[in-house]
């Protein structure tokens, strides 16, 4: 395995973090069922701590710093939920915190992060707040966290992939929504470790498509923009290492269009009453939309990454699906 990701590495990452994060619930959802013909169960990661699951992989590698790299603090770039996990985490370990933050963050996230205790700095678009943060780093001392190019970021998350396996040792299918690859990835990694009989699908928008992309020109690549509803799944980037392990290991990554998106959020709280930001919503829309190609006697899981939806922006997603 890439990164020397070996399954006993994904444990110990587990056992790290697992008094501090939630196991978060695997719903069966007969509403979904009945809609694509399948099982289908949802992994419900909007209802972990900070509302997504970055709480895992950040606090996994905050809890690997030297005592050195404590000393002087941390740094990351995030539209959002990454920075609020980074600041958690930080916070949680007695270690200071840093997070860039592009120009039109939600406001939810921005307000979140500093409450959790991280200095955040707003600035420009993803790519340049990429650039930013690095600067910054530089300039501080600070140790930079990864938001998904990291190996012990991915292996934090991985957790989430051992809690489906476990759960549901059946799992024929799994649909993560994919950003720049940490959680896809992981899940992708925990399957195969494994040894699980399982298909792995990732699903990005169509205005943030660096991991579909990445797939046909068999490297990873930065984009030059992003456009996209689902700010969660906007990195400008496909992570090489995140890369690496989905091109091996992923059955394929799909893409949604941003209306598709909206509207699986809007089915997910009609329906389960479960509230999803638009990036949590990638993988149900895939599903709903028939985008996926899957064995339907066995069950299907869609993770739920996140569910740090800004009201104002949900109120104004709201009126113009139901116009």
């Amino acid at each position: 395995m890439i990164a020397d990701l070996t399954l006993e590495r994904l444990i110990a990452a587990r056992a790290r973090i697992v008094d501090a994060v939630h196991r978060t619930p695997l719903l069966h959802s007969r509403t979904m069922s009945d809609r694509v013909g399948a099982p289908v169960w949802l992994k419900c990661e909007n209802l972990q701590r900070t509302g997504a699951f970055k709480v895992r992989g950040a606090l996994n590698r905050l809890l690997t710093l030297s005592p050195e790299e404590r000393a002087r603090g941390v740094s990351t770039i995030s539209a959002g939920n990454h920075a609020q996990a980074v600041a958690w985490a930080a916070s949680a370990a007695g270690v200071s915190s840093t997070v860039v933050m592009m120009e039109h963050a939600s406001p939810t996230k921005v307000r979140a992060s500093r409450d959790y205790g991280a200095d955040v700095i707003l600035h420009g678009d993803a790519a340049a707040a990429f650039e930013k943060v690095h600067e910054v780093s530089l300039e501080r001392g600070l140790t930079f966290v990864h938001p998904f190019d990291d190996p012990e970021v991915v292996a934090g998350h991985a957790s989430c992939g051992l809690e489906i396996l476990e759960d549901l040792p059946n799992v024929g299918t799994i649909v993560v929504p994919v950003g720049g690859g940490g959680l896809s990835s992981s899940i992708a990694a925990a399957t195969a470790l494994s040894q699980a009989d399982a298909d792995v699908w990732g699903v990005e928008p169509t205005g943030a498509a660096a991991m579909h992309e990445s797939f046909e020109a068999g490297q990873a690549l930065r984009l030059d923009r992003v456009d996209t509803v689902a700010d969660g799944l906007g990195a400008p980037m496909a992570g090489e290492l995140n890369y690496e392990i989905l091109s091996e290991h992923a059955r394929g990554i799909v893409l949604v269009e941003d209306r598709e998106i909206v509207c699986a959020m809007m089915i997910l709280l009609e329906r389960t009453k479960l509230l999803a930001e638009p990036a949590g919503a990638a993988g149900l829309a895939a599903l709903l939309e028939d985008k996926i190609e899957f064995d339907r006697t066995r069950p299907v899981v869609v993770v739920i990454s996140g569910g740090n939806a800004d009201l104002a922006q949900l109120a104004r997603l709201i009126q113009g699906e139901k116009r």
